[in-house]
């Protein structure tokens, strides 16, 4: 059987930091334990939810129900040739890890997603991405068990309906499966994605690319952004950055200079959620013990006590304020429970 922990302080599992409780929190360690819990769900039906590592939640309240954590890890290889190699990795594994299991491997595809918190079971969920990569890029398969039957499913990366920051598990799957593993396809030849300025700017001026100095340089630029988790609660991008009409960008960019923007496939464009929360007046400002982050304004943070109530005000506040400067309603990337 999983383990069954009660009444449990979610603290350690969400890293914003905030002291809610779940009524259950189930343990699984391997396959036999989760079907385990599954059939004890429906045999003993009550409110749950799967998590991960609590990295992309914010809890309003205590949960009253039981919380299904996933730990089951490992790494196989299923298949490889010359130029790429399929690997299947258990959802409990850490998302940061694997992406220096792979660096160090010489397999190519999600070094440009390196010191992303998480677990593997989150990355096709939230269809993670950063510095010009999407996790969707490198999945093939998804698997996992429907926590209503029970049952066995494995969806190809078309029938896991991937989009910005998007899938089916976070709409028409919406707790109603819990992910086992993930199934990556790698690149074997040297491929980089260096579309990001940043990024492309440091490796040019060290010398030439090679997977370790990628890592190494976007981690640097994380942390350069973004607070730890230990220090500061956070959950890393607060908003999704907003995809908008070519006449919105237009209005916007009468208005302002050198507005940074990323022009997309289907016309549309891409602005950083960043700068418009800047721009509206926000970055730095605090409602009791939340803030928005001094030098990253994306980022809201919990500056020690703050209550759930409290980000979730000074996120509506933001939304209010961006739409009324900008006519442009953000949308939080961050599940509020």
């Amino acid at each position: 059987m999983p383990q069954i922990l009660k009444n449990v302080n979610l603290k350690p599992y969400n890293t914003f930091g905030l002291e809610v409780h779940a009524k259950e929190l189930a343990v699984c360690s391997s396959l036999e334990q989760l079907l385990e819990c599954i059939h004890d769900l429906n045999s003993n039906p009550q409110k749950h939810m799967v998590i991960g590592g609590g990295s992309n939640l914010l809890f309003s309240s205590d949960y009253n129900g039981r919380l299904i954590h996933p730990l089951i890890e490992g790494i196989e290889i299923l298949d490889q040739n010359t130029e790429e190699v399929w690997i299947e990795v258990g959802a409990g594994f850490e998302w940061d890890d694997l992406v220096q299991y792979c660096v160090e491997n010489n397999w190519y595809g999600i070094e440009n997603l390196s010191y992303i918190p998480g677990k593997v079971g989150a990355s096709p969920v939230q269809n993670i991405g950063a510095y010009g990569v999407e996790v969707q890029d490198c999945i093939e398969s998804v698997k996992g068990i429907h926590l209503e039957t029970g049952k066995p499913f494995s969806y190809t990366k078309e029938e896991c309906q991937f989009a910005y920051r998007q899938s089916i598990f976070k709409s028409a799957l919406k707790n109603k499966v819990v992910i086992v593993s993930v199934v990556y396809k790698l690149s074997k030849k040297e491929v980089f994605n260096l579309s990001y300025g940043p990024v492309k700017e440091e490796i040019n001026r060290i010398g030439k690319p090679t997977l370790q100095l990628v890592r190494n340089t976007i981690t640097a630029i994380r942390k350069s952004k973004l607070p730890e988790p230990e220090v500061l609660g956070n959950a890393g991008s607060f908003f999704k950055n907003p995809v908008v009409e070519q006449v919105v960008f237009e209005s916007i960019a009468s208005r302002y200079d050198k507005v940074p923007s990323y022009l997309l496939d289907n016309n549309k464009v891409k602005i950083p959620a960043a700068w418009l929360i800047e721009k509206a007046g926000w970055k730095g400002k605090s409602l009791g013990q939340a803030a928005v982050h001094d030098n990253q304004a994306l980022v809201i943070i919990n500056k020690g006590k703050a209550q759930a109530q409290e980000i979730i005000e000074l996120s509506k506040h933001i939304i209010m304020d961006v739409e009324e400067k900008f006519a442009i309603t953000l949308e939080p990337e961050v599940n509020i429970i």
